[in-house]
């Protein structure tokens, strides 16, 4: 190969930031999710004090993680990492609301214990509701690698700056796509292979709403698409499954795609 060709990736290895592996963001990332739900790994903490100074450590890994990352020069890492888990109690609160919506919602479900532990519905929202809390104090990086993460294990794609209300339940998931400015509402039911997405993804309108608007108590069957960002389902509305949609529909709605299915039998002709 070309001498210039090296040279060129070696310069980029001496100036680039030494940023931490996902595997060590993610890993900071499971440790809070398993400290919050021990149904998913349980670890005996020996006293009540031994359980705050996990909470400590991992503070203290998270300040130690956006140091090292440097992708924000003038932030007080120290400080954003205090507050994160100084709210820490709301997103449990937030993420046992989406716990109960998948119990209730799903026949199959056994008990909460099955969807903490087995759900990746339930997976992909706690990763989401960790990247989501990092996004609006500013964090950045780190967010989109927890998202993209999940999303590798999963196949559910949330972008960590959407807006996601509470009792919010993914049923199945696989192929689901959530766009940075959708907002969703309270008790919204998703199932696979729904996207709320853009109907153009010019570069101009990196800073314009883009993607859909879901009201509450809403339910999207299997592969229905919502583009748009001037899109909005209006509350305890149903949407079927493959349904195309570029335009708002009203509250209470029904929305079905009607496809014509013949089934010809030639044993009986």
């Amino acid at each position: 190969m070309d001498e210039q060709f090296y040279m060129d990736i070696f310069d980029k290895h001496r100036h680039v930031d030494a940023v931490p592996s996902n595997k060590e963001i993610t890993t900071w990332a499971i440790r809070v999710i398993r400290l919050l739900f021990p149904e998913q790994s349980r670890q005996d903490y020996m006293n009540l004090q031994c359980l705050k100074d996990e909470f400590v450590r991992l503070e203290n890994e998270l300040t130690h993680i956006m140091n090292a990352t440097k992708a924000c020069g003038d932030c007080d890492n120290e400080m954003l990492a205090k507050v994160f888990f100084e709210q820490l109690p709301g997103l449990y609160q937030l993420l046992n609301t989406d716990i109960q919506a998948i119990f209730n919602g799903d026949p199959a479900a056994q008990s909460e214990f099955e969807v903490i532990r087995t759900y990746p519905g339930f997976f992909a929202i706690s990763f989401y509701r960790l990247a989501h809390s990092l996004y609006l104090h500013d964090v950045p990086l780190l967010p989109r690698i927890l998202t993209e993460w999940a999303h590798s294990k999963t196949g559910i794609d949330i972008h960590p700056a959407a807006e996601i209300d509470e009792y919010f339940y993914i049923d199945h998931g696989t192929g689901i796509v959530i766009g940075e400015s959708c907002k969703i509402g309270k008790n919204v039911k998703l199932y696979q292979g729904v996207t709320l997405g853009a109907l153009s993804v010019a570069k101009s309108m990196a800073f314009s709403k883009r993607h859909p608007t879901v009201e509450d108590n809403v339910v999207i069957y299997a592969g229905a698409t919502i583009l748009g960002g001037e899109t909005i389902i209006g509350h305890d509305s149903v949407i079927g499954g493959n349904v195309w949609l570029t335009k708002s529909v009203p509250p209470n709605s029904t929305v079905y795609h009607k496809s014509e299915i013949t089934v010809f039998n030639q044993s009986k002709v």
